[in-house]
């Protein structure tokens, strides 16, 4: 049997607040947060890796830098992919209701600027870039069940995926896995109208219809992965959990419940700490970040990476990110 494959994502947290700050603080090699993620991403010794979080811009010159730093640290990866994301691409529509146009809460996904806090593929496997598939242009109505509540012209042109809803076949020898990636809304940050939290719910609701053969694109064709930034826990915190939730029972698919070993105990809160991904001072852990094998995928190992603080590698992951990583290993034929 060939060797496991490791399948991680991981929020990274390199969105900056302004266009080409991002490769500003790759190319001067100075900032504690991007050493301290290259040491992560190390130990993290994923074969193929979805980053959430992480400035697009169109050459790829930061992914490229980021990827620099990893080959000179010991963990090349050969391949990449990313596209331009929704976030920051402006709707021309007054969304928040301040009176004025092109805010970050009038374009398509939250953004200072088109192309914060996209989505990135690394992997040492080859990509097939062209039989990659997009459907981020997907409008939010023309789900079925849909929950918006926007005004028809809005509804218009509102796409439904916050950054991205990608499916990148990976090439292997046993034929291509599709990573099915995405980064939705948190479910927060609005008014009584719940905006956000319905398009976090049907963000999920996407996936599980995609699976199901209910959308005007197929399913992908042959084992998958669905992965990324859920930004939103089944159990705990704010939001429609019943979306999530949904996904996660979601025949499908396969939830092999991934665990850190950080010892964390939160009697307020009803999911299991263990599976929390990301840490808030206010909220407490929540499991944000999520990877869901295909349910004929042979998973032979799970976790997040998220060690006691006695562990050196615990600073780190302080250091780089709120998030922790998640990772599946899966064996093909």
């Amino acid at each position: 049997m060939a060797e496991p494959l490791r399948v991680a994502t991981y929020n990274v947290d390199l969105d900056r607040t302004g266009p080409g700050l991002l490769v500003q603080d790759l190319a001067k090699g100075e900032k504690p947060q991007i050493a301290a993620l290259v040491r992560v991403l190390v130990a993290l010794d994923a074969d193929v890796l979805l980053l959430t979080a992480v400035d697009y811009d169109r050459g790829q010159v930061a992914l490229s830098l980021l990827a620099d730093k990893l080959a000179s640290a010991g963990a090349p990866y050969p391949h990449r992919f990313a596209l331009r994301p929704n976030t920051g691409l402006q709707t021309g529509f007054d969304i928040d209701r301040n009176g004025s146009i092109g805010d970050p809460r009038d374009a398509q996904g939250f953004g200072l600027f088109s192309g914060q806090g996209g989505m990135a593929v690394l992997s040492r496997l080859p990509i097939d870039s062209d039989a990659a598939r997009d459907f981020s242009a997907f409008l939010w109505k023309d789900l079925p069940g849909t929950l918006t509540e926007d005004p028809p012209d809005l509804a218009a042109v509102q796409r439904l995926a916050t950054t991205g809803f990608w499916d990148v076949p990976i090439v292997t020898d046993a034929g291509p896995l599709h990573l099915l990636a995405w980064h939705a809304t948190p479910p927060v940050f609005d008014g009584p109208e719940d905006r956000n939290g319905k398009r976090n719910h049907d963000e999920a609701a996407f996936w599980r219809l995609l699976l199901e053969g209910a959308l005007p694109m197929p399913p992908p064709d042959g084992p998958f992965v669905l992965l990324g930034d859920a930004n939103l826990d089944p159990n705990d915190g704010d939001g429609r959990r019943e979306g999530i939730a949904a996904l996660f029972r979601d025949p499908a698919l396969q939830d092999v419940s991934p665990k850190g070993s950080h010892g964390r105990l939160e009697a307020t809160q009803s999911g299991d700490p263990a599976m929390d991904t990301a840490l808030y001072d206010a909220i407490g852990g929540l499991r944000l970040d999520v990877v869901l094998p295909s349910a004929g995928l042979n998973v032979s190992d799970a976790g997040v990476l998220w060690p006691p603080d006695t562990d050196p590698l615990a600073a780190d992951l302080a250091a780089a990110s709120r998030h922790r990583p998640v990772w599946v290993d899966i064996a093909l034929p």
